[in-house]
């Protein structure tokens, strides 16, 4: 089974397995996710794609679900038996549901939940309508509630499971012009960490991955034409101002293999992450950490 060749995002995929290394979780490479049964949003290309590809390709079997239904058969086609797709609005209970039961149905259990579904609005304060900014948050924010809260049910008899929530940088300081997506992007930090409490006691681990680098097709509407994508993102990222050189097809893998499920809590590797960047302060850190090793 073949990954996506070079262009597609995977950034994403690579910086989740780069955290997992960090936490001491990442011993093993190839056959790590054998036998678990996955539903990944958004995954008809970019990220979710990325992710889908690989969790397939070490051993797990993949719901590829999306509101692009062309493109999400595709993939899921690509990928053969190991992979069926579902057509998902994160927005909608009913979808969510559908798809909860046919990981179920299809696969035998449902262990792990990629919420990576998301849409990006750039805009000034000023220039962004109310009803863009509920559009922005709804999927990102209120797609990742609905996620968990259908997938708990059958984490639950499993009596194990892993969420993994693509949150972003944006998530974590601001920039001009995206006050619905980084709103959003907090919001799916503070509906991580609730989560995490809450669900930490049925053997339901739930996780925050904040890359930086992110689906080309999320920026390309932005960009005013003849100027390069790659360029253009490469000199907008200053926490991988290091990696310029590298694709942005490599650096969303970073992002996949960081959503791959590993046995540390992805939350402590941000919280130290944070207390870093000058985030946050040591005792609320030090208190932070103590709460997540009872989880």
């Amino acid at each position: 089974m073949r990954l996506p060749p070079p262009g597609v995002p995977y950034v994403a995929a690579r910086t989740v397995y780069a955290v997992f290394e960090r936490t001491g979780a990442g011993a093993r490479a190839m056959g790590r996710l054998d036998g678990k049964v996955a539903i990944i949003t958004g995954a008809a290309r970019g990220t979710g794609e990325a992710t889908a590809r690989l969790f397939a390709r070490e051993g797990a079997r993949v719901v590829v679900s999306d509101v692009l239904d062309q493109a999400g058969e595709r993939v899921a086609q690509s990928i053969g038996q190991a992979a069926c797709f579902a057509h998902l609005d994160v927005t909608s209970e009913d979808d969510w549901r559908a798809a909860a039961t046919m990981a179920v149905d299809r696969f035998g259990g449902l262990d792990v939940l990629v919420n990576n579904a998301g849409v990006l609005l750039m805009a000034a304060i000023q220039d962004t309508s109310a009803s863009d900014f509920e559009r922005v948050v709804r999927v990102n924010q209120m797609g990742t509630f609905l996620g968990i809260k259908a997938v708990i049910e059958p984490m639950k008899r499993a009596g194990r499971g892993s969420i993994v929530n693509i949150s972003s940088v944006d998530g974590l300081t601001a920039k001009n012009g995206l006050v619905a997506y980084a709103s959003s992007k907090w919001g799916v930090r503070g509906i991580t960490r609730v989560a995490a409490l809450e669900l930490g006691r049925f053997g339901i681990r739930v996780n925050a991955v904040c890359p930086e680098a992110g689906s080309p097709h999320m920026i390309a509407p932005y960009v005013p034409a003849g100027v390069d994508i790659e360029k253009a993102t490469a000199h907008s990222q200053p926490n991988l101002a290091p990696q310029r050189d590298r694709a942005t097809s490599e650096k969303i893998l970073d992002i996949a293999r960081g959503s791959r499920n590993g046995r540390n809590p992805l939350a402590v590797f941000f919280s130290r992450l944070e207390d870093e960047l000058g985030y946050r302060p040591r005792a609320e850190r030090e208190k932070r950490l103590a709460t997540e090793a009872k989880i």
